[in-house]
């Protein structure tokens, strides 16, 4: 039997692709200014996690006109939610496997 750590998504993994993904997991579409102010992240590396979590169909992007501007949506697909609860399942047994492994005191 092969170490739970073999079946992490290294996509998901990155901390700001994990947060942003836990962040829509509860959430409706919400628009890029409020998730970079929630993740505390800067436009670019907002955008380029976005990049990344769409092209592997885990969250969709819209743009719609407001007014002068444009303001960007963002929601999590259901691929993107069960990729998701995978990783936080592989997580779970990674933490499962460590406490297997804890000794009694004697």
């Amino acid at each position: 039997m092969s170490h739970p750590r073999r079946e992490i998504d290294a996509l998901i993994h990155s901390p700001v692709r994990f947060s942003l993904l836990a962040a829509l997991r509860n959430l409706e579409d919400v628009d890029f200014r409020f998730l970079a102010d929630l993740l505390e992240v800067s436009d670019s590396t907002l955008s380029q996690a976005l990049t990344a979590l769409a092209d592997a169909g885990l969250v969709t992007v819209r743009k719609e006109a407001s007014g002068r501007r444009t303001r960007t949506w963002v929601g999590i697909t259901d691929a993107g939610r069960a990729a998701f609860a995978r990783h936080l399942a592989t997580l779970q047994a990674i933490i499962d496997a460590g406490a297997a492994t804890e000794r009694t005191p004697e």
